[in-house]
């Protein structure tokens, strides 16, 4: 097993509009190895959602590699890219993204269900996940009953419940109040610490603050990265 979870080599990434094609990544190359927790920082057109979404499994660059968990997604055909996404990665979406009229356990276990476990067992795992979050009491609640803050847990158990080599979380915060984006920042910082992998995408900067790792980028390019001291020099 590789300790290289994400491996990007002088990526680049364009998207044609007319006859002017758009640059968004201009030769981005980046490492990050098991364990961290990474906060990818930059304003609106920075280029830090294009790369999630590379780092997501959810686009091909245009030239460079991205390797995620040692496979290089431009080898992949969709199926393997998918299925590659599905075991490999657990993302977590400012909106949530909860199915609707669904309980909290029915919305974790849903991945589970898709990697062929029993009803049963997925349920069971689903609500231990939940339980270690603190939600051990709202199992049974939809979304239309649970708080900003709950629901990003639900969001956070559904990610972390097929034990994924990464987290990827998108302005995980961006739609709490200061007192449940903290609360769920609490989340991930002892999620790390029990050594998951997070790379985490904002524009906050005090947000971005909780992670060992900073790496800023605008104009498609990146600016600088800076790792904590106990985190080493990258």
């Amino acid at each position: 097993m590789t300790d290289l979870v994400v491996e990007l080599n002088n990526v680049r990434r364009e998207y044609q509009t007319g006859e002017v094609p758009t640059v968004a990544l201009a030769g981005v190359s980046l490492k990050v190895e098991r364990g961290e927790f990474v906060a990818i920082v930059g304003p609106s057109g920075s280029g830090k959602s294009t790369l999630m979404n590379l780092i997501g499994c959810l686009d091909r660059p245009t030239a460079g590699s991205v390797k995620i968990s040692g496979k290089d997604i431009s080898t992949l055909d969709d199926n393997e890219l998918t299925a590659l996404r599905s075991k490999a990665i657990g993302f977590v979406f400012q909106q949530f993204q909860l199915l609707p009229l669904t309980s909290a356990v029915d919305n974790v276990a849903t991945p589970l269900l898709y990697q062929g476990l029993r009803p049963a067992e997925a349920r069971r795992r689903a609500a231990a996940m939940l339980s270690r979050l603190g939600l051990g009491d709202r199992l049974d609640f939809d979304r239309g009953r649970l708080s900003g803050g709950q629901q990003q847990r639900v969001a956070i158990s559904r990610a972390l419940v097929t034990n994924p080599d990464l987290v990827l979380a998108d302005e995980p915060t961006g739609a709490l109040d200061t007192s449940s984006g903290a609360a769920v920042m609490d989340v991930f910082k002892e999620m790390n610490a029990e050594g998951r992998t997070i790379v985490l995408i904002t524009h906050d900067l005090e947000v971005a603050a909780a992670a060992n790792r900073r790496i800023y980028i605008r104009d498609g390019l990146i600016e600088r990265d800076e790792a904590d001291s106990l985190a080493g020099a990258r």
